[in-house]
């Protein structure tokens, strides 16, 4: 009894002070964000604590039918691959095959900073993978390399949310030498930008780091203006569907949007939508299937989620980098 009386005094005590220190919280708006992400990273930098997300491939005779090759075991790159930094994990995979030859690209969050950076590696049939060097080092986080190649020059646009801009950058060398070449859109946290050519004009998916928004922009040239689509925002308030997953594909003559299941936590799944308006006044799409595209299998690499599919065609199958997070 007595215990009892002392651990209910004891509680009394803890609910109390944080109350208190939730009313000083609230009101001079001082919450110690920075000491407790600090704090956080310094004690996974010290421990080595592994980071949950890792990058694998997929294959199937279409790019909505995925699953494992039974000749490769993933995941084919982790943190633990990346040589030149002292890195927690590896995610956003894109690919360029070009010649026989692979080369992927992807965000490797650098655990000394907690900033995302971009790397590079490379592989000569696409299952075993060689991890290079990292290849583009900003002062702010990067994230979701989104490659692709236009008048036989290869241009990249990473994630840059905090920059408040869509950076676009041109390869100088291909694959290991960029150059910044300038932005796209600027003045708000642009979220996994995805870009695209149809009907000769450029088309841009963005989302926010809130996940829950999709908006549409659109241009005629690649550095020219960029307006943003009288529909937008073309999701809105849907953490299920509005974060882009990947790039945006053509499969049967028809266009297709990737997105990421966000809900009730981060990367749980993805799913492919089949564009089947899209103007300059008009947008619409539908889901190709209840059936996620990749999703969290329970156990292993990718136990507790799956955020992203790069897809490329491949003689009669499809092939794709896909990221994982353990439990």
């Amino acid at each position: 009894m007595k215990r009892c009386i002392i651990n209910l005094v004891l509680l009394t005590i803890v609910f109390a002070a944080g109350l208190v220190y939730g009313i000083v919280i609230h009101r001079n708006e001082c919450f110690p964000y920075e000491i407790i992400k600090i704090a956080y990273y310094r004690i996974h930098k010290y421990l080595k604590i592994p980071g949950p997300w890792s990058i694998g491939i997929y294959e199937g005779p279409t790019p909505f039918d995925l699953s494992a090759p039974e000749d490769i075991s993933n995941p084919v790159l982790t943190g633990k691959d990346v040589l030149d930094i002292d890195a927690s994990l590896v995610a956003d995979p894109f690919m360029v095959i070009k010649n026989g030859k692979y080369s992927m690209f992807f965000e490797v969050l650098n655990r000394e900073t907690n900033q995302g950076d971009i790397g590079y590696a490379e592989s000569t049939d696409g299952l075993n993978w060689e991890y290079r060097k990292i290849i583009i080092d900003e002062t702010f986080h990067l994230s979701y390399p989104n490659i692709f190649e236009w008048n036989d020059d290869y241009y990249l646009i990473p994630e840059t949310h905090e920059d408040l801009s869509v950076r676009l950058y041109k390869a100088i060398s291909f694959p290991e030498q960029w150059e910044y070449v300038g932005n796209l859109l600027t003045g708000y946290r642009y979220a996994d930008p995805s870009i695209f050519r149809y009907n000769e004009k450029w088309w841009l998916f963005v989302s926010t780091p809130d996940d829950d928004i999709l908006n549409l922009y659109h241009s005629s040239e690649l550095l020219g203006e960029w307006k943003p689509h009288p529909k937008n925002p073309i999701v809105k308030l849907d953490k299920n569907i509005a974060r882009p997953g990947g790039k945006v594909i053509t499969y049967n003559g028809c266009l297709y949007r990737l997105a990421q299941d966000d809900d009730p936590y981060y990367g749980i799944q993805v799913f492919a939508f089949e564009i089947t308006e899209l103007s300059e006044k008009s947008y619409a799409e539908k889901i190709v299937s209840e059936k996620p595209v990749v999703n969290k299998t329970g156990k292993g690499w990718n136990a507790a989620g799956m955020h992203h599919v790069d897809l490329h065609k491949i003689g009669d199958k499809w092939i794709a980098a896909v990221d994982g997070r353990k439990k």
